[in-house]
């Protein structure tokens, strides 16, 4: 009979990483799903002009799609609601920069009546996003 310090059979010291491996690439298969539904956002035809480049993400953006539909920060509303919700961030933010982002076939008229109700809300940083020329 053997003693306790005389054993044939070696001790495992290595960690199985196999389980990792097959969790992390899950994960990383359902990143790269998701992540572009997640910046997609409203499509808008936007016009190709020379201009500034703006850091937007500290910046309010109003969006005006084809149809004449208003979103505020994704959402759907209305000329009144943009108002109503833009009078109480004017009240605690009144120097926040806020861009139009319009397709490029909208009308005139409902840019000017947006950029209007923009303005009687408190905000007078008004800017318009376009694409960069090539």
């Amino acid at each position: 009979m053997k003693g306790l310090s005389e054993r044939t059979t070696p001790v495992l010291s290595e960690i199985n990483v196999t389980p990792l491996v097959d969790v992390m690439l899950v994960l990383l298969v359902i990143f790269m799903v998701t992540a572009p539904m997640l910046t997609q956002g409203i499509p808008v035809d936007l016009p190709r002009e020379k201009g500034e480049v703006h850091d937007l993400s500290e910046s309010l953006i109003i969006t005006v799609s084809t149809n004449n539909r208003i979103y505020f920060r994704d959402r759907r509303v209305s000329f009144d609601e943009l108002e109503e919700k833009l009078q109480r961030l004017s009240r605690i933010n009144p120097d926040m920069e806020v861009f139009i982002k319009a397709d490029r076939d909208v009308k005139y008229g409902t840019v000017v009546k947006t950029m209007s109700r923009i303005r009687r809300a408190g905000f007078y940083q008004l800017g318009m996003v376009t694409e960069p020329m090539d």
